[in-house]
């Protein structure tokens, strides 16, 4: 309705801001409903997963809870669906899986999104992602080292609905359950989603019966120009110019990055990447751009909500057939580890120019770790998917913070230990920090962790995916490197095995997992350490530990 301040009935300042801040708050709704409604502790322990809110075109229009690099598919995920199938209708709800889709990822996270309409017309998408535990392919846990194709990895869902018009497509459904070693779980998340989305799209549509459609619209607009003079202020507090990092990675492949930074724009040149890889360590192109995306919002507006418009000014060059550009049938397991080598290399490539904004580098690995087997307590088969926390780096005036997720798996936690004994029949034995020297500075690395997971049946295997396994967290001025991840295996007789990346490593019952990452890099010169900061390392340890490495 037109009033004498709102002439063309669009609404007025407040009542869009209004609209905006509860389209927030539907993301974190639909985070909510999917935590409390999953099978899997990857999802409700973990909160491996995302939501979010999208325009009709696919821009993103609020990002919801959960893993920021989650909440980057979602936007292009729509987007792909809507190259493929065109308009939808209401009741449609689409999956995919597949990266070559707009999965994105890799076959084990799944998409959900469900056209939202008013009457007839399409005014949102709501949308969200999730881990699942297995879905099929060689590996249990469906990762596998010796994938050479996508085809190995598992199940496809090449953007296929799951309800056309509000009917379930039972076959999608019979499909899914036939090709996992874990039907019942991958039901539970499965509904889990759905309810999610739903949720969302009740909201969405409350929101837009409430103020109208045309309203509704024009916030979403307004949203995302606000999102975009945000960035585009941010960018003109950076340092202007073009800087460049080459980095070893722990396979010897050097890979190197160009960041362009001007007043009005962020240009990210990754046409150096080596060839993609024949194993499955590759991203797709909306893998690198979603690394980008997030070191953009990291240095120009963090503490501001993200939408599509706050990304407007970022450009990202790949060459298709490359690591950050994979090309059909590239297979995509291990992306996670490809995806932050490339963050933590462009957050490299700007953080000796921004170092009251960007730490030392960090442990900086998903540690992606997966136990598969019975429980001995209930005969119900399981895979444990867990990633895990290490220590960041410092950065002028305070130590790194210690057992924390990386910055590319976000706001989410550990499984607890009664969860992980109680669902999985494993024994956790010890989780606790990391006390081996390393990151020495005037501000020292934050600390990793070492985690016992002991075996207690046979017919168990193990699949990690580490990286910073040899090539350890850099420091900054002057500060040392930090101390590598990796995964040991006491067997039972007491021999050790050390992995960073493998598959299907075969366990049996009194053998223990070990997981150890690392800690980060230190700031500044270590002699130039506070004689407070000193005293409390020798409190725990870690001044003792330092002394005898060196």
């Amino acid at each position: 309705m037109s009033s004498p301040t709102d002439p063309a009935g669009l609404g007025d300042p407040v009542t869009l801001q209004i609209i905006q801040e509860a389209l927030t708050g539907i993301g974190d709704e639909m985070f909510a409903v999917l935590k409390k409604t999953a099978m899997s502790p990857i999802i409700y322990e973990v909160l491996d997963a995302g939501t979010a809110v999208t325009l009709p075109d696919g821009d993103l229009a609020a990002s919801g809870s959960g893993i920021p690099t989650f909440v980057g598919v979602l936007d292009k995920a729509v987007k792909r669906i809507l190259e493929l199938h065109g308009a939808p209708s209401p009741g449609d709800l689409f999956v995919t899986n597949d990266p070559y889709f707009g999965g994105v990822t890799h076959l084990n996270d799944v998409v959900l999104a469900l056209p939202v309409f008013a009457g007839d017309t399409l005014i949102a998408w709501t949308a969200n992602i999730a881990h699942w535990s297995d879905i099929g392919g060689r590996s249990r846990g469906s990762m596998s080292t010796q994938a050479t194709e996508i085809w190995q990895e598992g199940l496809r869902l090449p953007a296929v609905k799951l309800f056309d018009r509000g009917r379930m497509v039972q076959p999608v459904l019979d499909l899914v359950m036939a090709n996992s070693r874990l039907p019942e779980f991958v039901r539970g998340d499965l509904w889990a989603a759905v309810a999610a989305a739903r949720a969302g799209e009740r909201a969405v549509q409350a929101l837009a019966a409430k103020y109208g459609v045309a309203v509704f619209r024009q916030s979403l607009r307004d949203f995302l120009d606000t999102g975009e003079a945000v960035t585009r202020a941010g960018l003109c507090r950076l340092p202007h110019g073009r800087f460049a990092v080459s980095e070893g990675q722990d396979n010897g492949e050097v890979w190197s990055a160009e960041i362009e930074i001007s007043a009005d724009a962020f240009v990210v040149d990754l046409r150096h990447a080596p060839d993609q890889s024949a194993g499955p360590y590759n991203t797709s192109r909306d893998g690198a751009v979603i690394a980008a995306q997030m070191i953009l919002k990291s240095i120009t507006a963090p503490d501001t909500p993200l939408n599509g418009g706050s990304l407007r000014p970022l450009t990202v060059l790949t060459r298709p057939g490359s690591r950050f550009h994979a090309l059909p049938p590239a297979p995509h397991g291990f992306y996670f580890e490809t995806r932050i080598r490339l963050h933590d290399l462009l957050w490299r490539c700007l953080a000796d120019h921004l170092p009251d904004t960007l730490p030392a580098g960090g442990f900086a690995s998903i540690c992606g770790t997966v136990i598969a087997g019975p429980n001995p307590d209930t005969g119900r088969r399981y895979t444990l998917v867990e990633p895990e926390i290490g220590g960041w780096g410092a950065s002028p005036g305070r130590d790194g913070v210690s057992a924390l997720f990386s910055g590319v798996h976000g706001d989410t936690f550990n499984c607890p230990a009664e969860i992980t004994e109680a669902r999985y029949g494993l024994e956790v034995g010890r989780l606790a920090l990391n006390d081996e020297p390393g990151g020495a500075g005037r501000w020292r690395g934050g600390r990793g962790i070492v985690v016992d997971y002991r075996v207690r049946a046979d017919d168990t295997t193990l699949t990690c995916g580490y990286t910073r396994a040899v090539q350890p967290p850099w420091g900054l001025a002057g500060g040392g490197a930090g101390t590598p991840n990796r995964v040991e295996v006491i067997r039972a007789a007491g021999a050790i095995e050390r992995h960073a990346i493998a598959s299907d490593i075969p366990l049996a019952g009194g053998d223990t997992v070990r997981v150890i990452t690392g800690q980060g890099g230190g700031y500044g010169d270590p002699r130039q350490r506070s004689a407070e900061a000193i005293d409390r390392d020798r409190r725990d340890g870690w001044e003792r530990n330092q002394a005898a490495a060196e």
